[in-house]
């Protein structure tokens, strides 16, 4: 088995920041339990793999195809970074097999659909990024009793703000107090050791820290922050998360008044995006991607 395989920063515009995926394109059926393996031994946030879902398909021309993402321990029903550096890939020249085992140009069309778990997903190439039409899901207020041991474990006695919960994403939102700037959230010791001991019910399956932006008048004012963490998926943090952004862009948007946000996701990478809120209920989030690793995955 030879099976093309990349590495892409997404949410960021250079190398080495963001948040890597790796992106696998199926010429052919993959065995199922090669994803999981593929994916354990990628060992990053989320392995994505690209398939053809017509036998004449091919990467070059056709604008739709599945598209799958799995963390190190189990297949999830949404990512947006995976998504992100797959359409990069897909966008991006491949000729980086000297024997020419494998070989596209670049996709010819601007815009590309994929079939997922989550229903469709398009990407959009623009001249500064490349934009996610991803749902936006609304978060809900969390009686704060019902989750404080939760909290409690993971933060300690850090001031909170607000509770919410998105009952579609299974993602709990722990808005910090706004006397905290973005340094304590970079500096917050988050432990996510013991989640998975005092969270068993599986109604929480993600922690989303967020914070109020800063005044104008900063270096680069965003519109709120935000730390992402997964351990349920075998995830302690993830460095920049579509899908989290798609559960903080309906609680902000409502909070701000505003229907496009700037975003700062402060982990140790970091990661930016900018968001558009649609009339549809669905919600644009665009970010750059920088291309990391070409390889051949053999087995």
């Amino acid at each position: 088995m030879k099976l093309p395989i990349f590495i892409a920063d997404a949410f960021t515009a250079k190398a080495f920041s963001g948040n890597p995926a790796a992106v696998c394109l199926l010429e052919n059926k993959l065995d199922e339990d090669l994803h999981q393996k593929i994916a354990k031994e990628m060992n990053l946030s989320e392995t994505a793999f690209i398939r053809k879902l017509h036998p004449n398909d091919n990467f070059t021309q056709s604008s739709c195809f599945g598209l799958r993402w799995f963390t190190p321990q189990n297949e999830v029903p949404l990512c947006g970074h995976a998504t992100l550096a797959s359409a990069a890939v897909l966008f991006h020249k491949i000729t980086f097999d000297k024997m020419k085992f494998f070989f596209w140009p670049e996709n010819v069309n601007s815009t590309l659909t994929f079939v997922t778990l989550s229903g469709e997903l398009k990407a959009r190439k623009e001249e500064d990024g490349i934009v996610l039409d991803l749902p936006l899901y609304p978060a809900h207020p969390q009686k704060l009793h019902e989750v404080e041991d939760l909290i409690k474990t993971a933060i300690g006695d850090t001031l909170v703000q607000d509770v919410r919960y998105s009952p579609d994403t299974k993602k709990l939102l722990v808005r910090l107090s706004d006397t905290y700037n973005r340094s304590f959230l970079e500096s917050l010791t988050v432990n996510t050791e013991n989640l998975l001991q005092v969270e068993t019910s599986g109604e929480v399956k993600g922690l989303i820290l967020t914070l109020k932006g800063e005044p104008d008048g900063q270096t680069q004012a965003f519109d709120f922050y935000s730390r992402y963490f997964a351990p349920w998926y075998g995830v302690a943090e993830d460095p920049v998360t579509g899908s989290a952004h798609a559960v903080l862009s309906s609680y902000w948007s409502e909070q701000l008044g505003k229907k496009h946000l700037h975003a700062f996701q402060c982990s140790n990478r970091g990661g930016e995006l900018t968001i558009s809120l649609r009339s549809d209920g669905r919600v644009d989030i665009k970010g750059g991607a920088a291309l990391v690793l070409e390889g051949t995955l053999t087995a």
